[in-house]
């Protein structure tokens, strides 16, 4: 009975540690004073999108030039980091209730060419 008692009481200690590295994962890291993925590339806001609707307007051809910063199916908010599911269905992360992108044009890390376009209405993510 005793090692049932511990053997449960590791995979309890077990899961609680795997639930916080979890939960402590952001799905983008800050660089230069902005956001960006797990490839570096820099991460972006759209006007169009209203913040904390839950929503992204940028579909479609939209979505093949600014790919949304994905998230997975289970995902979770966590602080300022929430979940907005797309008209697709599929799940793209959020920071401070505004939908997050990457930009096609932007070649390598630190690029932000998607900084103002399309009359000022994208932005650089920033904390």
């Amino acid at each position: 009975m005793a090692y049932v008692r511990h053997s449960f009481a590791a995979l309890v200690a077990v899961l609680a540690l795997s639930a916080c590295q979890t939960m402590s994962a952001a799905p983008a890291k800050m660089a230069d004073g902005v956001l960006t993925n797990s490839a570096g590339m820099t991460l972006y806001t759209f006007d169009r999108d209203a913040t904390g609707s839950g929503k992204s307007v940028c579909n479609g051809p939209c979505a093949t030039n600014w790919p949304p910063l994905a998230a997975p199916a289970d995902a979770t908010a966590t602080g300022d980091w929430s979940v907005v599911t797309r008209n697709d269905g599929s799940k793209q992360w959020a920071y401070k209730g505004k939908p997050l992108y990457a930009w096609s044009k932007d070649q390598k890390p630190g690029d932000k060419t998607g900084d103002g376009f399309l009359n000022n209405a994208w932005h650089v993510a920033k904390e």
